[in-house]
């Protein structure tokens, strides 16, 4: 019989351990539904619209869209009927502090969800506002 130390056995039979350390990969953003379909929308209107805006200058929040020259977020909020990021607590709280730092910084913030957005409710009442604000 051969004997084998611990340290060769490792080597020979052992898996190789995982790093612990995690890898930050750049996601890219997928566009949702309701926002895919109000960008059609807000086109088909020609209102004029950026999309990802970063409204605050140290945090990196943005807004699904900014109403260009109109000082208008435009969210739509995914996931309501299923637990989403939005419904639950910590979620629900990070977006309570980003919705009032927009309008303390002068930004009306309107939400719709993509129900809203499907149903053309969002258009109807965004439309109206830029007409309003002429």
């Amino acid at each position: 019989m051969t004997s084998i130390s611990i340290t060769e056995y490792k080597k020979k039979y052992a898996k190789p351990r995982r790093s612990k350390r995690r890898v930050a990969v750049k996601k890219e953003r997928v566009v949702s539904e309701g926002e895919a379909t109000l960008a059609q929308q807000l086109k088909s209107y020609k209102i004029e619209f950026e999309q990802e805006f970063k409204f605050h200058s140290t945090r990196q929040w943005r807004a699904d869209f900014h109403l260009v020259d109109k000082k208008i977020l435009v969210e739509v909020e995914g996931g309501i009927w299923s637990n989403g990021r939005h419904t639950r607590g910590k979620g629900y709280l990070g977006d309570m502090e980003k919705y009032n730092a927009a309008v303390m910084l002068g930004y009306q913030v309107i939400r719709f969800s993509t129900e809203q957005v499907k149903s053309g409710l969002a258009i109807q009442q965004i439309e109206k506002m830029v007409g309003d604000l002429g």
